[in-house]
């Protein structure tokens, strides 16, 4: 186990009032929890501005009725393959798929490609959920 720091913070009434509300919407059973949670969140987003590696999925509902859609996202998947794990795809309805992309690369590869498939006409919502890959 690694050795814990004790530090102090201030800050004003209302800021730790609201931080204190995050920390219950969440879950968190106290407030180092959730500080250590967002210090490593802004590590993260830093890493990522370095062209850090990052791991995984792309979330995506789409209309598959939509014109040329499927096959423009499947052009677009091969174009990026090297960055692509694997794929699922789930059939919602008779109008609606899921296709969840798991993916691993350099962070501005994954967000040039979450980017790409966000921007076709048909695909309903898009989202990006990425960690560390080291």
């Amino acid at each position: 186990m690694s050795a814990l720091y004790r530090f102090g913070v201030s800050l004003e009434k209302e800021l730790i009032d609201a931080f204190d509300h995050h920390i219950e919407e969440q879950h968190y059973n106290n407030r180092s929890e959730a500080l250590r949670d967002l210090i490593r969140e802004e590590l993260l987003k830093q890493k990522w501005t370095e062209r850090g590696m990052v791991a995984g999925a792309i979330v995506m509902t789409y209309d598959h009725h939509r014109r040329e859609l499927v096959n423009q996202l499947i052009d677009i998947q091969h174009d990026f393959q090297e960055i692509i794990i694997s794929t699922q795809h789930v059939h919602l309805d008779h109008h609606h798929c899921l296709e969840i992309i798991a993916i691993r690369g350099n962070a501005p590869d994954v967000e040039k490609l979450a980017a790409i498939l966000k921007a076709k006409t048909g695909v309903i919502h898009l989202s990006l959920s990425i960690s560390s890959a080291g």
